[in-house]
């Protein structure tokens, strides 16, 4: 454990190089436009009516269209007609159902030999939040990682520069794949056991949290590792990541206060992962430990460990099948020797589609009670992580992401949640304590999408009071203030949340 530490601090150290590296990437702006985008961005004090483009959570590109179950599947407002043309092609393969190889739907196979899922869509419905599964469910947006400490030099050398997130469980590769094509097992089935956790309210209202621990059952190809570590984790919502990838890297290490230097109780850390687009250490984005650092490579390992398909960034036919996995490895695959299972330009379009994905306009933003529970929210300390507003580059990928105000309510920063979340699982810098600030942007209609309110990374929490009370570790304070509300002062923050 002592070397483990060790290890720890060396990527910590590391990550302050990298931290240095990006920084120098800043989009250019003048001293007087960063200052006047710095005013701009500040959280307000200013309770008594809305923000000015409050309404615009992702800016320009906000949609405004109906409040139905289609609602997150919207494109960019701010999109050309004839681009709208990419975006329902990439809208099309998001939704295609992969079949095993060999098949005459020649574009559509390659499914697997082990998966989760035979499409994006499968997961991600309708561009929603994922669940955990039913009672007699087979888990369909859930899904389990697997890793373990490092075994040996050379595999200490790859986490500690940053090559490897995490060392993949030795047979079962990177996550538990449940499901798999005729002739190859799927390797197990994740079972959860619920405990009740209560926690009395200062009004004296009970609420009764479930606490889940999960495991794997069924396992086809022998016992695992002795020290696999397992982490639970549904899938997150679509909505305006071509705007969170659009943040500037300097606006975002701005935040970081790894030392906690002025007092406030909250850290920050930017996770630094390695990036297969640039071989280099790059500043993490995305995942529930921001274990990603683009739209593209987080497609490209979705496909190839959700679906086990090759494209240009993970060019394996058998997805996550081990060399332990003979049978998975020696399977038919969807591709011709060169080639992948999702072409180049097939894999672009899931890109664009998945940043274009718009994020819903605000509603109510001028309702009494959603303004005091927006005070309430500020007062409590909740922006000291989620942090209302930024403004994005200009020169992001695409021009709907260009310089826009965005109000993702997010630090994209690491934050130690405190044991009650825990899953003792590092990925690259992030400890086994740490999450990403989840954006907020769009919480309040995940019911309307999704049919649901399961949030946290393994859809513990039945509802946004729920959600908060797991919070611990540095978001203990604001915890305890909203234990410590009135009822009337806990409708108006939630009213705020679900105007979001």
């Amino acid at each position: 454990m002592r070397l483990y530490g060790v290890l720890r601090r060396l990527a910590a150290a590391s990550a302050a190089c990298a931290m240095v590296l990006v920084a120098a990437q800043s989009d250019a702006r003048t001293p007087k436009e960063a200052a006047r985008i710095a005013a701009v961005t500040s959280p307000t004090t200013d309770f008594s009516a809305p923000e000015q483009f409050e309404l615009h959570p992702g800016g320009a590109a906000t949609s405004f269209k109906p409040l139905n179950i289609s609602v997150f599947s919207q494109p960019s407002a701010n999109m050309s007609f004839e681009r709208e043309l990419d975006f329902k092609v990439g809208d099309g393969i998001f939704r295609k159902l992969w079949v095993s190889s060999p098949s005459s739907t020649t574009s559509s196979d390659g499914l697997g030999p082990l998966f989760n899922a035979r499409s994006c869509q499968s997961c991600h419905l309708k561009d929603g939040r994922g669940a955990p599964p039913a009672a007699g469910e087979p888990a369909s947006s859930l899904l389990l990682r697997l890793s373990i400490p490092p075994q040996t030099d050379e595999q200490r050398r790859l986490v500690t520069v940053e090559h490897a997130s995490v060392i993949p469980e030795p047979v079962y590769g990177g996550q538990l794949q449940n499901f798999s094509v005729q002739g190859v097992p799927a390797e197990g089935n994740p079972v959860v056991s619920i405990e009740t956790v209560s926690v009395r309210l200062a009004d004296g209202a009970v609420v009764e949290l479930e606490k889940p621990t999960w495991r794997v059952e069924d396992l086809a190809y022998g016992p695992m590792h002795p020290q696999t570590m397992i982490s639970p984790r549904i899938a997150p919502p679509m909505i305006g990541v071509g705007l969170l990838e659009a943040i500037d890297e300097a606006d975002i290490l701005a935040l970081a206060d790894p030392d906690d230097r002025d007092g406030d109780g909250i850290s920050g850390r930017p996770n630094i992962v390695f990036s297969t687009e640039t071989q280099k250490a790059t500043l993490g984005r995305f995942g529930w430990k921001a274990g990603e650092p683009t739209i593209p490579q987080q497609t490209a390992h979705a496909f190839a460990n959700d679906i086990g398909l090759s494209s240009p960034l993970a060019d394996a036919m058998w997805g996550d099948c081990t060399d332990a996995q003979a049978a998975c490895r020696a399977a038919p695959h969807g591709a011709e020797k060169g080639e992948f299972e999702v072409p180049p330009q097939m894999f672009d379009l899931v890109n664009f589609y998945s940043r274009n994905l718009a994020v819903p306009a605000r509603r109510d933003i001028d309702d009494p009670e959603v303004l005091r529970g927006k005070a309430l929210f500020y007062g409590s300390g909740c922006t000291g992580c989620h942090r209302p507003k930024f403004v994005t580059r200009r020169d992001s990928i695409e021009p709907e992401q260009s310089f826009q105000l965005i109000w993702p309510y997010t630090d994209m920063l690491l934050h130690d949640m405190g044991e009650g979340l825990a899953d003792h699982r590092p990925e690259s810098a992030a400890s086994g304590t740490e999450w990403r600030t989840a954006p907020l942007w769009g919480i309040g209609l995940t019911e309307t999408v999704s049919g649901h309110m399961r949030l946290l990374h393994d859809g513990r929490a039945r509802g946004l009071l729920e959600a908060i009370l797991w919070h611990g570790g540095e978001a203990q304070k604001a915890r305890d203030a909203v234990v410590g509300m009135s009822k009337e002062e806990r409708e108006a923050l939630l009213a705020f949340l679900r105007s979001l």
